[in-house]
This record gives structure tokens, sequence and C-alpha cells, in this order.
């Protein structure tokens, strides 16, 4: 099993391990822009960010900031014991797709009410992701979708052996 260890922030860091549970909904003030296969799908100044214990920031963008003829609405649902049920898009540029590369809540429960519609990518199938001009590293493991910054420190859960965290 991973260590747990908490790694103190230092100036202007945060640590995730002082994020709330159940999770905190934030509006976002810096620039979010998402790249796929040299395209950029989104760019906005409006996405939000859910905070919570252990996870690295998942950044939501509104569907408005966002080229959505790329997008095509996948199979399946999966669920959030905070936010509710999730829906899947499949990501496609010039030939090139990740299939269910993204997420939405279309009817999210009435605590992340603002969340409707808004779309989160997974950074690992991006070409890249940005925030506030730095670029984004994923979270390991293929199902939180966390996006890690210069200003946000661990350890995160989502590598292997962090499930029982």
């Amino acid at each position: 099993m991973v260590a747990r260890q908490r790694v103190e922030p230092g100036p202007g860091q945060e640590s995730v391990w002082d994020y709330p549970r159940p999770p905190r909904l934030e509006d976002v003030g810096k620039k979010v822009k998402v790249v796929f296969n040299e395209v950029t799908l989104a760019y906005t100044t409006r996405a939000k960010r859910v905070l919570e214990t252990s996870h690295p920031p998942v950044y939501y963008i509104p569907p408005e900031d966002i080229r959505m003829e790329h997008l095509t609405l996948a199979d399946g649902t999966s669920f959030c014991e905070w936010k509710g049920a999730a829906r899947y898009y499949d990501v496609s540029v010039d030939g090139k797709t990740e299939a269910r590369a993204a997420w939405f809540y279309p009817n999210p429960v009435p605590a992340y009410r603002s969340l409707k519609d808004y779309v989160a990518f997974y950074p690992s199938r991006m070409d890249a992701c940005w925030v506030g001009g730095e670029k984004v590293e994923a979270q390991e493991g293929d199902f939180y979708g966390g996006w890690i910054t210069p200003e946000i420190v661990g350890p995160f859960k989502g590598a292997a052996g962090t499930w029982g965290w």
C-alpha cells in the first residue's frame, strides 16, 4: 500500500488533505483550456472546480465555452454519491477519438445544481489541459480525472494502492 503522509503545502499551495468531504464546488476565475488532437476544445474563464479530500480538483467547463460538435453522447452512466448520475461523452477530432473522455451531470443533486451540464475532461486523455497558463498533470489512475497544478500538493488518491484511503 502506498504511504499516505500529507505533504505540507508551501506558500501559495493547497493540500488536497485540507479539502472537505462532502466536496466543495467553487467558481474559477483563471483561464482553463483543453486541447485534443491539436484543436482547442474548450477555453473559458467561467469554469468551476470540485474539491474533495485526497483528490486533485476536477474542473468543469460550461458547454457554451466548449466546441460541442466534437463531443458525442456515449453509452452508460456512473453514480457519484455526492453529485448524482453522470453521463459521458466521446471526444472526436479529425478522425481521432477518445471514448468516454469527458463527463457531465444532467441532473445533479440540489447542492451541485450549478454544475448542471458543465463538462469535465480526463486530462490523461487530452493532448493537454491548462489552468491559469500552467500545464496540468493528470491524476494517476483512470477513475477520478483530477487536474494537478503546481499549487496542489498530495499525496493524491488514484494510484495503485490508494483505493482504501
